[in-house]
């Protein structure tokens, strides 16, 4: 492996929550996920990486892409199944042919995390401009939470809809950071804060930037 690989995002999902995947499948170009699958993230840099261990992942095993993508500094590719079986063999494989153990992904640090009580009218409507899950609507609570590297939101996110009864309006998983935007009542985003937290943090990994 070239020492100017890295593995930023190494993150497997177990069982994929309903708004999750239905938000998944409005911004995903290749297979579409269910509610249900399990489901796996990886991030890499440099970009082009990401042809090649894509490549290895699904002719070895039955996951099907979902993701690939190749942004201005990194790369990122998801694959889900409804067999976890699956998806944690096409992981293994990854890790095999780069020479990687899991502890070697970068562990992921959260950046910034918001409530908003109350959310103003004009505010919910510029954030709904934008959005490709629920609606945000005026009085509710909102929950914004950031990371880095930016694929972990994804787990944050299926974590948080685990806990919480919340409305899952938009995420955003490519670049340096990671972003959600979830509402509700202020006790569930409270209970979606925490679940999202206690996630990232659960995550071994090296230091990095």
């Amino acid at each position: 492996m070239s020492d100017s690989f890295s593995l930023r995002c190494y993150c497997y999902i177990d069982r994929m929550q309903a708004q999750f995947a239905a938000f998944i499948g409005t911004v995903t170009q290749g297979d579409l996920p269910v509610e249900g699958m399990a489901a796996l993230y990886v991030e890499m840099a440099p970009g082009n990486e990401v042809f090649r261990v894509v490549d290895i992942a699904v002719k070895a095993t039955e996951a099907r892409p979902g993701a690939q993508i190749v942004e201005r500094e990194f790369g990122m590719f998801e694959v889900h199944s409804m067999r976890q079986a699956e998806v944690i063999e096409a992981g293994n494989m990854v890790l095999s042919r780069l020479d990687l153990r899991i502890e070697d992904r970068m562990k992921p640090q959260i950046a910034s995390i918001q409530v908003i009580t109350r959310i103003d009218p004009y505010q919910a409507q510029l954030l709904n401009r934008f959005r490709r899950g629920s609606m945000l609507v005026p009085g509710e609570t909102l929950l914004v939470v950031e990371c880095a590297p930016a694929a972990y939101i994804n787990y944050a996110c299926n974590e948080a809809e685990k806990k919480a009864t919340i409305k899952l309006v938009h995420v955003s998983s490519v670049g340096r950071f990671g972003r959600m935007w979830l509402s509700g009542s202020e006790a569930e985003i409270m209970t979606a804060r925490d679940a999202a937290v206690r996630a990232l943090e659960s995550l071994e990994g090296v230091s990095g930037s």
